[in-house]
Parts: structure tokens; C-alpha cells; sequence
């Protein structure tokens, strides 16, 4: 079981390393963005002693306890069972 784990900055937070990254690619010419925002991705395995309700209560603490600040950031969990 593999989960994917999105962490990103909430809305109205300032985003310092996004605008960096959205400067810079309208100086060398990418057109039409009107805003980049960065986050944090992270894979997370589990092994087949793990059922799926199971993995998600686990994933549910670990991004909010450690993979984010949740007075700041929002994730989301996308857990695939293939």
C-alpha cells in the first residue's frame, strides 16, 4: 500500500519561496502565471500487515504530528491500494 501525502501552505499565508520561483520564471519567459505556491511532497509505504483503515488513521496523525505545521499548512492524503 503506498501512500502520497501533499503539504502546502494555507491560503493567506505568505508563500516567500513561491513568489522567488514565480519570478523567476516570468523573467525567463513563461507567461500567463498568475501564482506559484511550494509545498512539501512525501511516499509513505506500508506493508500488507497494515489494512487500509488502519494506514489512514496512522497517515491522519503523522501529517498533522509531523509532516506539517497545522497552524499553517493543510495536507491531503491520496493512499492507493495497488
Amino acid at each position: 500500500m503506498l501512500a502520497k501525502v501533499y503539504v502546502t501552505l494555507r491560503n493567506g499565508v505568505l508563500d516567500p519561496q513561491g513568489k522567488a520561483i514565480h519570478h523567476a520564471a516570468t523573467t525567463i519567459g513563461y507567461q500567463g502565471l498568475t501564482d506559484i505556491r511550494q509545498g512539501k511532497y512525501f511516499e509513505i509505504a506500508f506493508d500488507e500487515s497494515v489494512n487500509q483503515e488502519q494506514a489512514y488513521e496512522q497517515l491522519e496523525k503523522l501529517a498533522h504530528d509531523v509532516l506539517s505545521n497545522p497552524v499553517i499548512e493543510d495536507y491531503k492524503i491520496d493512499l492507493t491500494t495497488d
